[in-house]
């Protein structure tokens, strides 16, 4: 349960794949962990949730070996903080377009001495881990991802991966796709252009890259191409997808 094994994962050079967590309801959540998925997206920045919705899921995260990652509305020293002290092990900044953002998120999101974030970890008492326990391990536990999506943080994408303490580069397709002014078309040669070339680049650093694809053959080639942190759609629309399928499938019996 703690400290969480996300970067253990990531450290190894093999897939980590997650999924999209589309629920805020404990035993829909459970099934969902039980897939045997290495992380879950917590979506903030779209989703009509609070905070305090989602405070027991991460919680419940922890319990079945899987990492909750929650997706904070934007880049603010509020909703990071309450983001990881209601159990999240890592937090997800969209629309990080220059050095100087990505470095407020990491001075939002880690304890000193490396950021400043505020002391109150309060899922821990749900877990039974002390203050010290979480004090000593936070920094080197939690996951920052900081999302590339637009046109201006790829031409700053060499200066933005030379900032130290972050872990994780997210290439956003959908945005970045509206930001090249092809909005909606991720599989554009423009698009697919910059995520080989940031593909390359992270070679060169101690990041790891993450991306996201409702379609499986997508993932799975985005995989094969250096994107080992890998969100596969959520349960939800995998599963309609297939009730749909069969419905059509069964009514030409």
């Amino acid at each position: 349960m703690y400290p969480s094994e996300i970067r253990k994962k990531l450290s190894s050079g093999n897939p980590v794949i997650g999924t999209g967590m589309f629920t805020r309801e404990s035993f829909v959540a459970q099934r969902i962990y039980q897939t045997g998925c290495d992380w879950v997206w917590i979506d903030q920045e779209h989703s009509p949730y609070g905070t305090e919705s989602i405070g027991t899921i991460c919680v419940q995260g922890r319990q079945n070996g899987c990492a909750p990652i929650i997706r904070v509305p934007y880049n603010n020293p509020g909703d990071i903080k309450k983001a990881y002290d209601i159990g999240a092990v890592g937090v997800m900044v969209p629309q990080i377009d220059t050095p100087d953002e990505a470095l407020l998120a990491v001075k939002y999101s880690k304890y000193p001495p490396i950021g400043e974030r505020g002391i109150s970890p309060y899922f821990a008492s749900y877990l039974e881990i002390t203050l010290d326990e979480v004090l000593k391990q936070a920094n080197d536990e939690t996951v920052l991802i900081l999302q590339m999506e637009s046109v201006e943080a790829y031409e700053n994408i060499d200066e933005i991966l030379n900032i130290p303490g972050y872990e994780v580069l997210l290439v956003g397709p959908t945005d970045l796709s509206a930001s090249l002014g092809i909005p909606g078309d991720i599989h554009n040669s423009k698009v697919e252009n910059i995520m080989i070339d940031v593909a390359k680049k992270i070679k060169k650093t101690n990041k790891h890259l993450a991306t996201t694809f409702t379609n499986l053959e997508d993932c799975e080639r985005w995989i094969s191409e250096g994107y080992q942190m890998m969100n596969i759609s959520d349960p939800l629309l995998l599963g309609t997808s297939l009730v749909s399928k069969k419905i059509k499938e069964y009514k030409k019996i």
